[in-house]
């Protein structure tokens, strides 16, 4: 088994004006706290004025305006207007099933009008301010919740503008084919404690792109001896720097001092282009204006969340919402986010904005919003340019998702603040403010975990609703919202399983943001580790424990409501108002809990990563080869599967005597003409026809370069999928949670190795 420790750079250094922004940021953090627990210690303390503005509020909360009332109607009429717009929503999305100007403008404008009302309707007549434990409930539940609307109400408007830069790519890029505009460009290739193998994928795939104007440098932050010698036999070049001051930012710089091309293009370490990056991007180019044209980032690899519930096929990866929503949102705003890897920007735009950022550990996300600032316009490419390897183990996954975390909410204190810094527009603004408000919201998701437990536990009611108000009010925000949540994001993800992603951090995410703002520069840059395998399941207990304790309180939580709501609810023949109240609330509260529960649960198993023993990528690649045994009758077959070190071939004929394990054979791609050796080292038996498992011997240069053109570089390859709707979702994780993979499929540890193994 190969293991590899995280690698963690120096933190960066802030500059003079940015070492008093921190005191600011935080102090604004730390009095809105102060003055939160004062005013609830003085409320529960009985404080005249306090206790004086709660009742007042609450009258307010029971004469809400008659525009709040539910419609004088009986039982299902006040499911109509749920039924008519639901109706509407989905004619719309099936005449348009894929949102275009007209139709994705009725459904968000359908949305923001469903979350003004919903948003007044809680404000106005739900908030339960009667007492001080119901009120401190209710008040916090109000606000985790509008933080959560508001994010998503800002992603709303900013749909209005949405970019598709598909068919401007068609025509600009024309000039490049042609060779009218041929810019020189760098090709750098930042790189630390990467294993060799994965790098070497890399930079054979920068040499395959289509276009002779080309020079690749290899960044080496580790001043390896093994990269050294990997670049002079590859012929490329290969820079180093005294120091790794500023961590990948500063290699940048370092070696942007030392290149003079027009043009920059970043790949990191393990992302490969495929041919046509940079005929499809560098006619962007064109125009002075632009600095800065980022593709999206695709994985050839399933995330750890897709591989640990055993669904690589089914769900796509956690990015796909970003590249698929979020960047066409942000690009309609000309708020594009410089994503680090994949993208070209121009050499004398980064000169203006100063080079990489490199007070942050977001160096791209920055070096983007100074870019902007400068007045050079980003834009964004939605095309499968490129792909790279996702983290590989639930705890790396974390480990990035919380450094992104950090690096962008250091946002608050340095220079390049997009709320702050000069040169910006408002639309800018507020796009990037939703991205720095996502973040918070898993102050939310906890919350929205905990509030069932207060339901359970303390007998708190946080909200004040008689069931026709829910069915009226709540009823039809929520169906619209699970309705089009997949349809907006390009089908990239269901409502449901993004709560899971979201779920399975949102522990360390909000614990890091409070770190953050409170310490925003106390950590450093994690490396994260590539090219790992490992023999066994290995479960982590760190992320688990919190989601542990809520399990278990969750579950009784649900058994105390249940039992509370059939004691109230059926045995009681009169009750007053208040334990109707009281019986509506853990109503409510044992649903919540159920869902929680399952959700959960689910997010266990994602933190139970599976055995991975075989370090390189399997392909599902159909190609026709022939296979011969020294000077004997060629076979013939095709592939079923291809990796870098080995290949599937199915013959076609029936001759099972022929190949033992162990046989050496030379196999020939015929579309390619690439020939390999190799040994056969697995025979079965497939439609009654020979499958043979063949392990290449060591390659050579021209055959590796050849079998990476192959596997990573063919235009179009990386393609986009759907990802499952909501009721789909549903059955998908009940199967999940009933059939772990690690009972249900224990066979595969043994499998996986056999397979690594031959």
């Amino acid at each position: 088994m190969i293991s590899k420790t995280k690698p963690m750079l120096m933190p960066p250094a802030q500059n003079e004006r940015a070492g008093w922004q921190p005191r600011k940021a935080t102090l604004v953090m730390v009095s809105i706290l102060l003055i939160s627990g004062f005013i609830v210690a003085g409320w529960f303390a009985g404080e005249g004025s306090i206790t004086k503005v709660a009742r007042q509020i609450t009258m307010l909360q029971e004469n809400p305006p008659l525009w709040l009332e539910v419609p004088m109607v009986t039982g299902g009429y006040l499911l109509v207007p749920t039924v008519l717009m639901l109706a509407v929503l989905l004619a719309v999305m099936r005449f348009s099933p894929q949102p275009r100007p007209w139709s994705r403008a009725l459904v968000v404008s359908i949305l923001l009008a469903l979350t003004i009302r919903y948003v007044a309707w809680r404000s106005l007549s739900t908030l339960n301010l009667g007492q001080p434990l119901n009120g401190v409930f209710s008040a916090l539940l109000f606000l985790f919740e509008m933080l959560t609307l508001l994010s998503g109400s800002i992603q709303l408007f900013l749909m209005l503008r949405v970019q598709d830069r598909k068919k401007q790519a068609d025509q600009l890029s024309q000039s490049v084919l042609d060779g009218s505009y041929a810019p020189t460009v760098d090709i750098l290739i930042p790189t630390y404690d990467e294993p060799v193998s994965v790098l070497k994928r890399t930079i054979l795939g920068c040499q395959a792109l289509n276009y002779d104007h080309k020079t690749i440098y290899v960044l080496d932050d580790t001043r390896r001896p093994a990269v050294e010698a990997l670049t002079a036999n590859l012929g490329c070049r290969y820079l180093t720097r005294p120091d790794n001051r500023h961590a990948k930012a500063g290699n940048l710089n370092a070696a942007i001092a030392r290149t003079d091309g027009e043009l920059i293009v970043v790949f990191d370490a393990d992302f490969v282009p495929t041919q046509n990056f940079l005929e499809r991007t560098l006619g962007f180019l064109q125009d002075p204006q632009i600095g800065l044209v980022q593709t999206p980032q695709s994985f050839y690899n399933a995330d750890p969340i897709a591989r640990n519930l055993g669904l690589e096929d089914i769900l796509t990866p956690e990015e796909e919402v970003f590249y698929r929503q979020i960047q066409p949102i942000r690009d309609g705003a000309g708020s594009v986010v410089c994503s680090g890897t994949s993208f070209v920007v121009r050499r004398q735009a980064l000169k203006d904005a100063g080079g990489f950022v490199t007070d942050s550990l977001s160096e791209d996300y920055f070096t983007g919003i100074r870019l902007s600032a400068q007045g050079y316009k980003l834009v964004y490419l939605d095309e499968k340019l490129s792909a790279g390897l996702a983290a590989e183990t639930i705890a790396d996954h974390a480990s990035q998702r919380l450094r992104w975390a950090r690096g962008t909410l250091q946002a608050f204190f340095i220079e390049a603040n997009p709320l702050t810094i000069p040169g910006l527009t408002p639309l800018q603004r507020l796009a990037h403010l939703e991205g720095l408000l996502h973040w918070f919201t898993s102050f939310s998701r906890v919350s929205f975990l905990m509030f069932p437990l207060a339901y359970a536990f303390l007998g708190v009611i946080p909200l004040r609703a008689t069931l026709n108000e829910l069915m009226y009010f709540f009823l039809p925000y929520t169906v619209a919202q699970f309705s089009t949540f997949a349809w907006l994001n390009g089908r990239s993800r269901s409502a449901l399983l993004s709560d899971i992603y979201s779920l399975v951090l949102a522990f360390p995410l909000a614990l890091t943001i409070f770190r953050v703002m409170l310490n925003p520069f106390g950590k450093g840059f994690n490396v994260t580790p590539k090219g790992i395998t490992r023999s066994q399941y290995r479960f982590n207990w760190r992320l688990a424990l919190p989601l542990m304790i809520m399990f278990v309180a969750t579950t009784f939580s649900l058994w105390r409501n249940l039992g509370m709501c059939m004691v109230k609810g059926v045995w009681a023949t009169t009750v007053t108002p208040e334990v109707a109240q009281s019986i509506k609330g853990v109503g409510l509260g044992w649903i919540w809990s159920a869902y929680n529960l399952l959700l959960i649960g689910i997010a266990l198993l994602v933190l139970l990563d599976v055995p991975k023993p075989d370090p390189h990528e399997w392909f599902n690649l159909r190609r026709t080869v022939k296979l011969t045994i020294g000077d004997d009758q060629p076979f013939w077959g095709n592939t079923t599967m291809l990796s870098e070190g080995g290949a599937e071939v199915l013959l076609t004929q029936r001759q099972f005597d022929a190949f033992t394990p162990g046989t050496p054979v030379e196999l020939t791609i015929l579309e390619s003409n690439l020939q390999l050796s190799g040994q056969v080292t697995r025979i079965d038996i497939e439609e009654d026809l020979p499958a043979l498992r063949i392990s290449f011997d060591p390659l050579t240069i021209a055959q590796d370069q050849a079998l990476i053109k192959m596997l990573f570089c063919r235009p179009g390859q990386w393609q986009t999928r759907n990802t499952p709707g909501e009721a789909q979702s549903i059955w998908i994780l009940l199967r999940t949670l009933m059939k772990p993979r690690i009972f249900f499929e224990r066979n595969i540890q043994v499998r996986a190795i056999s397979l690594a193994r031959g």
